[in-house]
């Protein structure tokens, strides 16, 4: 490991954060904030943990893959915070953090007696960050919400789809991870000016208000054409200039689509575009010459591109155009990207080793800080870390320890992983 990776060199070195997330939401801005180095230590109920912990479970008793990609890096305790004793211990741990975190549904954090009123007292430079999934003051600010229910609420799932078609769910949870993204921005905002003015502050995302974020083009073409965005498939909601989307390679298998974009504010994208498919003979053709010429004849241009996509592999198609300086992509399935060494060399994937799970590849954070990605480390087995975080955060020794049972969890009740 170079010296650039070594914990003590870390960006948020010496930070605690107290995580009681769950499933992905919470969970995701934690994971990025242990990457780049905080103490995330994660509080789990003894009795089965963070519920992640079993979500898209496969055939076995393992932590589930899904729990071991938005947890890496973290440290768990297991602790009753239903019981007195749990949760004290809940705040005494709180006193000692910089940041509590937390994703449950709607006012139960608060009847646990965790609530951000409470909390404050106990740190007053306590960063207290919650997810929900509608926000304060809204019609729905009690109703539930996972992430398909937050890309509908905010508009994503209406845009998304072809024009003859019903409207399609992103294929990614951008809902969850994409608020939590925007939750950890802002915790790291309120830590820079919490270094100025020694307060804390409350955090307070919902998912259906970070969803409209990231559909602030849909607004943009809705503000330019007067009406509601309209589904788009795979060409673009805010307009197009021909080619642009998909063109189906050889040999045609589900996956094997080049994505070709060429942007109305370089015309010479065109003049490429023909030079590359072996059409020279149409570059300065009144028919296809501007902007609006191409877009009353897209049909014709993308029987064009796809005449000649059909007639190379999506790769050789990606180096082709974007050798010529046309933006272009094949279409990459998640079993290419994992096999894809360049990933795992750039540090952008990197190879864990679980103690039950054994040794699996994972995305991890993709900025490189001083040239290199943080290292990963594996999400925690449920209550692993309890003496460690006890003994380093409050100075004890965990109670069943000292009274000689080992095995219980921080409140005294069994625990253990999965």
């Amino acid at each position: 490991m170079s010296e650039k990776n070594e914990p003590g060199s870390s960006p948020l070195a010496g930070v605690r954060v107290l995580d009681m997330s769950q499933y992905e939401a919470g969970a995701a801005c934690t994971e990025v904030l242990a990457w780049l180095g905080a103490d995330v230590v994660k509080v789990e109920n003894p009795r089965g943990g963070d519920p992640g912990r079993r979500s898209y479970k496969d055939a076995t008793d393992m932590d589930s893959w899904y729990f071991l990609l938005f947890n890496a890096n973290k440290r768990s305790i297991a602790v009753d915070a239903k019981s007195p004793q749990g949760l004290d211990l809940i705040k005494s741990l709180a006193a000692k953090a910089d940041i509590f975190v937390e994703n449950f549904g709607p006012g139960v954090i608060e009847r646990l007696g965790l609530g951000w009123e409470v909390l404050r007292e106990v740190n007053r430079k306590l960063i207290y960050a919650q997810v929900k999934g509608f926000g304060r003051g809204s019609a729905n600010e009690r109703t539930l919400a996972f992430d398909m229910i937050a890309q509908a609420a905010a508009g994503l799932t209406s845009v998304n789809g072809f024009a003859d078609g019903p409207p399609v769910r992103l294929g990614i949870t951008l809902g969850d991870t994409g608020t939590g993204m925007l939750l950890a921005i802002s915790i790291l905002a309120a830590l820079h000016r919490r270094a100025a003015t020694g307060r804390g502050e409350h955090l307070h995302v919902a998912m259906q208000d970070a969803m409209l974020h990231y559909n602030r083009i849909g607004f943009s073409a809705q503000a330019l054409r007067g009406k509601a965005t309209a589904r788009a498939g795979n060409k673009l909601v805010s307009g197009v200039n021909p080619p642009c989307g998909l063109y189906h390679c050889k040999p045609f298998g589900d996956n094997d689509y080049v994505c070709v974009y060429t942007s109305h504010n370089n015309p010479d994208h065109w003049r490429r575009v023909l030079e590359v498919i072996g059409r020279p003979d149409l570059i300065g053709d009144s028919r296809y010459a501007t902007q609006a010429a191409r877009v009353e004849r897209e049909a014709e241009i993308d029987r064009l591109m796809s005449g000649w996509a059909a007639n190379h592999d999506k790769y050789e198609a990606e180096r082709l155009l974007g050798s010529a300086g046309i933006p272009a992509g094949a279409v990459r399935d998640t079993q290419e990207l994992h096999d894809d060494p360049n990933f795992e060399e750039r540090g952008i994937m990197q190879w864990i080793d679980h103690p039950v799970r054994g040794r699996f590849k994972m995305p991890g954070w993709p900025v490189q800080h001083d040239g290199a990605t943080p290292p990963i480390r594996p999400a925690p087995m449920l209550g692993e870390s309890e003496r460690d975080v006890l003994a380093e955060w409050l100075g004890v020794i965990p109670p069943h320890e000292a009274a000689g049972s080992p095995g219980t969890g921080a409140d005294g009740t069994k625990g253990g992983s999965q």
